[in-house]
């Protein structure tokens, strides 16, 4: 059982960076007034509440980016960043008297460009938010995409996936899915001497749950993938664990959150042992005959879901695949969101290694 409030603030505060601990304590409190006892959100005032940045076609700090709508039935529309080329990295991305017409163009000709000689990592990535809140647009995700183009000196692929409970299971999968048969069809985002695109999933948080799912039907379908990059991957059960008993309620997560969460994407009639909550579950599959790819899963040691990343983790070896964790113990949810910790420079540190290393 969670203890009082104000222990719990106390002993937060004293694991964390005071900003840090400012920017998921303000999140915490926007979600709390926008989910409803009965189950439904009040996505009005969410999309209101919701901090978000435009594209920037102009490069900021190296990097620019732009909106794409891949899937018209559904709106899919993906957030795209891509280094900026050297002359304009190099004056801040100012176009001079050409103006606009100047920055659009090279956007234009990316999407309709031939493969890259040299291979380069295209990385997928869905956003967190419990399936319910946030977008490619959040700013905190905007960012996250910017460090990963630094890392990767590759494209990274935003995906704007729909959100419960206005879209309940399996349309954020199915999202993910249309996101990497999208990206593989395009040649801009090919490279190497093959022209294949070298493709890496990722997400944190519903995300990294999302990455997971999309990486099995890749697997089903014969679609090779590079790797998986989890970052304190949501899943669940029936059945606590014992870091959800220990933390619940102790470090800005608490079990009736999470429970809240679940009851709004998986199906009506389904519990938390459902496999898109919990996979490797009694009612979930096991992966040991499949090519699935191979995993950096990092795991905050203070989120009260950790032992259930770790078990995956497991899974995944007992099924015969390749796993890397690295295991922040003192760690909390979010903390690879700002470069203020040890943890946050270590985790960057990994996944660049684990994209170098798994570029095939």
């Amino acid at each position: 059982m969670a203890g009082s409030d104000e222990v719990n603030r106390n002993e937060c505060k004293t694991a964390v960076p005071l900003n840090t601990w400012v920017l998921i304590s303000n999140f915490k409190v926007k979600y709390h007034m926008l989910r409803r006892p009965d189950g439904t959100f009040d996505r009005y005032l969410a999309e209101y509440l919701d901090k978000r940045v435009p594209p920037n076609a102009r490069p900021v700090e190296g990097v620019s980016s732009f909106d794409h709508v891949i899937d018209q039935s559904v709106g899919l529309e993906v957030r795209i960043y891509r280094a900026a080329a050297a002359a304009a990295a190099g004056n801040g991305g100012e176009a001079g008297a050409e103006g606009a017409a100047a920055v659009t163009l090279p956007i234009l000709e990316f999407l309709t460009g031939a493969p890259a000689a040299e291979p380069f990592p295209v990385i997928i990535f869905f956003h967190g938010g419990s399936f319910v809140h946030s977008s490619s647009s959040t700013t905190i995700y905007d960012n996250l995409c910017r460090r990963f183009v630094k890392l990767s000196k590759g494209v990274v692929v935003s995906i704007n996936y729909r959100r419960a409970p206005d879209h309940r299971y399996p349309c954020a999968y199915d999202d993910g899915w249309t996101a990497l048969q999208w990206v593989l069809s395009q040649p801009c985002l090919r490279s190497g001497e093959d022209a294949q695109a070298r493709v890496f999933l990722s997400g944190d948080s519903s995300g990294g749950n999302i990455a997971h799912h999309v990486a099995v039907r890749a697997a089903d379908e014969g679609v090779k993938i590079c790797g998986n990059i989890l970052l304190n991957a949501m899943f669940g059960g029936n059945e606590r664990t014992e870091s959800e008993r220990r933390l619940d309620g102790k470090y800005f997560v608490t079990l009736q959150d999470r429970d809240w969460y679940w009851k709004a994407y998986l199906p009506e009639d389904a519990d938390r042992d459902h496999p898109a909550c919990n996979p490797f579950g009694p009612n979930g599959r096991r992966l040991r005959d499949l090519p699935f790819t191979k995993s950096l899963i990092i795991v905050s040691g203070l989120d009260l879901t950790c032992d259930r990343q770790l078990a995956y983790a497991e899974g995944l070896r007992e099924d015969g695949h390749h796993v890397k964790v690295v295991h922040c113990e003192k760690a909390t949810v979010g903390f690879y969101l700002l470069p203020n910790t040890d943890h946050y420079h270590e985790v960057m540190e990994e996944i660049a290694d684990f994209l170098q290393d798994s570029l095939f």
